[in-house]
């Protein structure tokens, strides 16, 4: 029987659970909806599904903003339903089995690392006050986790640049040793890319459009690197002039040209990383390269970007959105990577 040890990466756009020796068992959108202000009506894909769509009295909420808990209680809500089910979460779980934990139940929790304290300490508080009964709680470096879930080596002498480009946020990490020698937080991301996507649709096309809608422009349509070719999608929403529904059709050059100033943001903390990096350690990224993570790295040569911007050799990963989750789980199945997760446990904070 698989122990009840849990490794969570609370990412804004979506929350990924890992069990010790079972791997991956929950990654849904990171969403919770709520009926009347009180009663926990769906999570995850579901409440997703309801994202833009639901009338007043349903809220559709994303408990963690730019990394951080925005909504205590509702991540927390979301915590209890997925791991101690019972019989509120029979409905809001929409066919999902929830996790069983008991009172030994231990649990590794993903912090981004350029965040302050009482920022880091929610994470711990989020599970240490819930209803699960346990204060067995690990917090690890993202960018650790990050690393170690992408095979790098995070504990020789060899420094390590990671770039995890996510929805809300975009963090750089240098690593060496098994700690962190550098580190940006950068408040871009795939969010941001859609806000950009919206409003060059507005303007262009005076077109309001949703946010789903942007990010389906975005997936068919951006680039890193501005193509020759023209590409297009039809995309609808309301026209402004005239209020009524409508349909246009929007081209790559106008998605580029919409997402080009949060790339370029990106490519100059990766150089402004880069410039603060130790001459040695520099070798090593020299030869190693740049390992680009987290969901928003799927965007089509956002890659070749950086690596025409620094020069630097690029490693991307096939599930860039399943690195941090899967290294939580490296360090609980491996205990040569204990220590990794002991400058943040529970006994900070007593």
């Amino acid at each position: 029987m698989s122990e009840r040890i849990y490794g969570i990466d609370m990412g804004t756009n979506s929350i990924k659970i890992y069990q010790k020796e079972t791997g991956v068992v929950f990654h849904q959108k990171n969403m919770i909806a709520i009926v009347n202000k009180k009663e926990a009506l769906a999570i995850g894909d579901e409440a997703y599904s309801m994202y833009e769509k639901a009338p007043k009295n349903i809220q559709v909420k994303q408990p963690i903003v730019y990394g951080v808990i925005a909504d205590f209680t509702a991540m927390q809500t979301m915590i209890e339903i997925i791991f101690k089910g019972g019989r509120r979460a029979r409905n809001v779980m929409n066919g999902l089995e929830s996790l069983s934990v008991n009172s030994n139940s231990e649990f590794y929790i993903a912090v981004p690392s350029d965040v302050t304290e009482v920022e880091k300490r929610a994470f711990y508080d989020l599970i240490a006050s819930s209803s699960l009964r346990t204060k067995k709680v690990h917090l690890v470096d993202k960018p650790i986790a990050d690393a170690l879930g992408a095979g790098l080596d995070v504990m020789d002498a060899t420094g390590r640049l990671i770039v995890n480009i996510g929805s809300d946020t975009t963090e750089i990490s240098l690593i060496s040793l098994g700690g962190i020698v550098q580190s940006r937080l950068l408040k871009v991301g795939g969010t941001k890319f859609d806000e950009a996507i919206q409003q060059a649709v507005k303007k262009k096309h005076n077109l309001v459009i949703g946010m789903k809608s942007a990010e389906r422009l975005k997936v068919q349509l951006a680039t890193g690197i501005k193509e020759d070719e023209e590409r297009t999608a039809d995309v609808m929403g309301r026209n402004l002039i005239t209020g009524l529904p409508n349909r246009v059709t929007v081209t790559n050059h106008l998605i580029f040209e919409a997402m080009e100033e949060s790339m370029s943001s990106i490519v100059d903390a990766v150089k402004f990383i880069l410039e603060k990096t130790p001459p040695e350690l520099s070798m090593d990224i020299m030869h190693d390269g740049v390992c680009v993570t987290g969901a928003s790295s799927y965007v089509k040569n956002l890659d070749q970007l950086i690596q025409q911007e620094t020069g630097l050799k690029i490693m991307k990963m096939d599930e860039p959105e399943l690195t941090v989750v899967k290294g939580l789980g490296m360090i609980m199945e491996n205990p040569a990577y204990e220590r990794l997760a002991n400058a943040l446990q529970e006994s900070s904070y007593q």
